[in-house]
């Protein structure tokens, strides 16, 4: 007696295997697997479901992931722009548009909790000289060094940034002005007792410094100028005191 046989091999052999008579792999079970829920989905009937429309719908699937995998790659760039807009070009600080935002944020918040927040500001004195004696790169070093000094002396809750040129300034949440003085002096000391060496040449930086606490009311411009004025009358004073040295003044 003959026997014919009852069903087409293709499927028999799996969803990708139609013509080649090979056995299908894993991800074309899949896929075939796939294809099917996405076309229960659509609503395609199984009858309708020929061997054009498969194809037609593995394309689609493919072009659907292709977008996905764009669209998370486009998210992780954005997301490094954002990161790197808000960065220092020079040292590992947050730059004066970032500081001015999150400035802006510690002073609401400081001021709706009642909690006393300080502004800290800098300016490096011996910049002019070494980029004068040493070059523009002994200048940037000198500046990350000063950066990297104070961030190994600040809190994780402080925020730190390079407000441009030798200028840099810290917040310091929960502290009460003449707490952030202190804590100016503390840097300053660190940063001069800490030595910037470039090739042969060991320096001891000076810093100004001036510290300010938030008033109610006040914005990020008025804070960073009443701390600028106060660092400007601290530089007076040290340029005063080169003139007339005392050893029991403080530096």
């Amino acid at each position: 007696m003959k026997i014919n046989q009852s069903r087409p091999v293709s499927q028999v052999r799996g969803a990708s295997a139609y013509s080649s008579g090979r056995n299908a792999t894993v991800d074309e079970v899949s896929a075939s697997r796939n294809i099917a829920d996405t076309a229960s989905v659509m609503g395609i009937p199984a009858e309708e479901m020929t061997p054009k429309v498969r194809n037609a719908i593995m394309t689609l699937m493919e072009e659907v992931e292709r977008m996905r995998r764009d669209l998370d790659q486009a998210k992780r760039q954005i997301n490094e722009l954002e990161q790197l807009a808000d960065r220092d070009s020079l040292v590992p600080m947050s730059n004066r548009r970032a500081f001015v935002r999150e400035l802006s944020r510690m002073i609401s918040f400081a001021e709706r909790y009642q909690v006393p927040t300080s502004l800290v500001y800098f300016d490096v004195n011996d910049l002019k000289h070494i980029n004068d004696t040493l070059g523009h790169a002994a200048g940037d070093a000198a500046l990350k060094h000063v950066a990297d000094v104070i961030l190994s002396n600040i809190r994780d809750s402080d925020v730190s940034a390079r407000l441009g040129g030798d200028e840099f300034a810290v917040v310091l949440p929960n502290a009460q002005e003449d707490a952030a003085h202190a804590k100016a002096v503390s840097l300053a000391a660190a940063i001069h007792d800490t030595p910037f060496v470039w090739q042969e040449h060991s320096l001891n930086i000076k810093v100004a410094h001036g510290a300010y606490s938030f008033r109610p009311g006040e914005d990020a411009a008025k804070a960073l100028e009443e701390a600028d004025r106060k660092m400007y009358a601290h530089k007076q004073h040290l340029k005063a005191q080169e003139q007339n040295p005392d050893p029991s003044a403080e530096s």
